[in-house]
C-alpha cells in the first residue's frame, strides 16, 4: 500500500482518532507485548535526556494512557497530557493533568512550557509543519523537545526482520488482543513519515538548534533532540 492510499487530512484526522478510541482499553497490554517492554526503556531515555531540572513544566502530546506522563513524573518533573481521543484520556493511568486537545492548535500559552515530549505520534499528525510550530510557539526560550517514533534499521538483515515482525506479527497480536484492522493500519502508517533529514530540517525551520536523531534499540526506533533558539 502507498501513502496515497491511506487516508488524508481531514479523513485521516478522524480515522485516527476513531482507531484510538477503539484500541484505548488494551493499548498498554499491547504496546509491552509487541515491543517486549522495550518502550519503557525508549521513555526513559528520553525523559533523561531532556536533561531539565526538577518542576520543570513538560507537554506531553498525544499522551495516549499517559505512559510518558507518568515517567516524567517518576524523574521529577510536571507534566501535562494532551489528546484528542476522548477514549484514551478515559483509559489513562496517571495522576498528571490532561487536556483533550488538537495538537495542531494547543490551549496553551505561548512561551510557557519548558518542554515537550511526544511518544510515536508524528506519523498519526496531518501536518507535521504546524506541529513544529506549535511546539515552538509554546515552549520558552531553550525548552528541550524529545520525539520518539519508529524508524527502519540499517542493517539489511535487521530490517529484513523487523519488517517481517512489524507488517505480519504485530498486526496477529492485535487481532488477538485488541483490533484487528487498527493493528493492520499502524504498520502501514510509518510510510506517513517523512525522510529523517526532512524531520530535522522541519525542526530546524521553526527555531530549534542542536536536533539530533538518534537510533534506539538496533535502529528500530528513532529519537529526536533539540533545544528552542533562545
Amino acid at each position: 500500500m502507498h501513502s496515497d492510499e491511506l487516508p488524508q487530512g481531514e479523513e485521516k484526522s478522524v480515522a485516527v482518532e476513531h482507531m484510538f478510541d477503539q484500541i484505548a482499553p488494551r493499548y498498554d497490554l499491547v504496546n509491552r507485548l509487541m515491543t517486549f517492554r522495550m518502550d519503557v526503556g525508549w521513555r526513559r531515555r528520553t525523559v533523561k535526556s531532556l536533561e531539565l531540572p526538577s518542576g520543570s513544566m513538560v507537554l506531553d502530546l498525544a499522551c495516549g494512557t499517559g505512559d510518558f506522563c507518568n515517567d516524567l513524573l517518576r524523574y521529577g518533573l510536571d507534566p501535562v497530557g494532551l489528546d484528542f481521543s476522548a477514549g484514551m484520556l478515559n483509559a489513562a493511568n496517571t495522576d498528571a493533568p490532561l487536556i483533550r486537545a488538537d495538537a495542531l492548535c494547543l490551549p496553551i500559552p505561548s512561551n510557557s512550557v519548558d518542554g515537550v515530549t511526544c511518544g510515536f505520534a508524528l506519523r498519526n499528525f496531518t501536518n507535521l509543519d504546524e506541529f513544529f510550530a506549535e511546539i515552538s510557539r509554546v515552549l520558552k526560550p531553550g525548552g528541550r523537545i524529545g520525539l520518539l517514533d519508529v524508524a527502519e534499521p540499517s542493517n539489511p538483515l535487521l530490517r529484513v526482520g523487523h519488517s517481517f515482525y512489524f507488517g505480519k506479527v504485530v498486526p496477529k497480536i492485535g487481532a488477538l488482543l485488541s483490533d484487528r484492522n487498527a493493528y493492520r493500519y499502524l504498520p502501514k502508517s510509518v510510510q506517513y513519515l517523512p525522510e529523517s533529514h526532512e524531520l530535522l530540517a522541519g525542526l530546524q525551520a521553526v527555531g530549534f538548534t542542536d536536533v539530533n536523531r538518534t537510533l534506539l534499540s538496533g535502529g528500530i526506533t528513532q529519537l529526536f533532540l533539540g533545544s528552542l533558539r533562545k
